[in-house]
């Protein structure tokens, strides 16, 4: 069996999207894409060398209805070649697309 490790971990902001809120005129795909050029920048990251994004997405709604993940990897200056898939299950996003991917990397794909 494949092990899966995470060596490094970036999550947006968080804030209630109410009119004179801290986040109200930032859009999603910048928040989403702030993860992605933090892990690039830290990590000195060639970009072309990863497989697939997979992030959560609570509420896919507007902006973000469509595949916010693939967006947010081009809004971060990834490489075109990333692919890039978005999970919605509420609360539990997140966690969801680190064990939906861990499980993709513990099968060999």
């Amino acid at each position: 069996m494949t092990h899966a490790m995470i060596f490094e971990a970036v999550r947006t902001r968080r804030g209630k999207g109410k009119t004179g809120g801290s986040l109200h005129e930032v859009t999603p795909v910048w928040l989403a894409s702030r993860p992605l050029v933090a892990l690039a920048e830290r990590n000195r990251l060639d970009t072309a060398a990863v497989e697939e994004v997979v992030m959560g997405c609570v509420g896919p709604v507007g902006e973000q209805g469509g595949n916010i993940g693939r967006i947010a990897v081009l809004a971060a200056d990834w490489h075109q070649s990333v692919p890039a898939l978005s999970i919605d299950r509420a609360c539990g996003s997140g966690l969801e697309a680190v064990a939906f991917a861990a499980g993709k990397v513990m099968s060999g794909q």
